[in-house]
């Protein structure tokens, strides 16, 4: 999705777990990429390898993380010189922070319905201080909002956290919210911060 102007970034943004039903398709993830279009960011959404029309098979996520990274050089190839912007949803989220926090051309990340529960390690997160946005629904199942509160204060700046109110993991009846928190995000140009 390309913005009307020239984008100011270009972001990569990562589906939910194929293995539970997570396309690029999704809402959530179709709401993040048209947040950070109406911010001014060439937003690039795709299918980790083995969904729709994408070769391979599911790989645990060490081959996503690959996938991550190969979209990331094709938004590099396809607008150069931008600084790049990962982030996803659920699963990809966590992909997405995985393959962009030890990606020197990422200068932002964000995380939608990071599932907590499921990352038996976010140790990782500890050393990244790249700019992070992590938007958790209040009522999430697979961490709810409190529990990732608790994540997240414990992580290096700059990162900030939205819990949205009432919310579940797909942010049911809430993705207003989400789109707007992704586009107040975006529109603040987190990349351009130091980290």
């Amino acid at each position: 999705m390309k913005p009307d102007a020239a984008p100011v970034a270009a972001a990569v943004v990562c589906h939910a777990h194929p293995r539970h039903g997570g396309v690029m398709h999704f809402k959530v993830v179709f709401r993040a990429a048209r947040a950070l279009q109406q911010a001014g960011v060439a937003a690039l959404r795709f299918n980790f390898r083995g969904v729709g029309r994408s070769e391979g098979t599911h790989d645990d996520g060490r081959g996503e993380q690959d996938d991550v990274r190969a979209a990331l050089d094709e938004v590099a190839r396809r607008f150069p010189g931008l600084p790049l912007v990962a982030g996803g949803f659920s699963f990809g989220s966590n992909m997405a922070l995985r393959a962009g926090c030890g990606d020197a051309r990422v200068r932002a990340l964000f995380a939608l319905g990071f599932p907590l529960s499921m990352v038996p390690d976010a140790s990782f997160l500890g050393g990244c201080q790249k700019p992070r946005l992590f938007v958790q629904g209040e009522q999430d199942q697979f961490g709810s909002g409190a529990q990732i509160k608790e994540l997240v204060e414990r992580l290096p700046e700059p990162r900030s956290l939205v819990v949205v109110p009432a919310a579940d993991h797909f942010f049911t009846g809430h993705l207003d919210a989400l789109q707007e928190t992704v586009h107040r995000w975006a529109a603040s140009r987190p990349w351009a911060q130091p980290g």
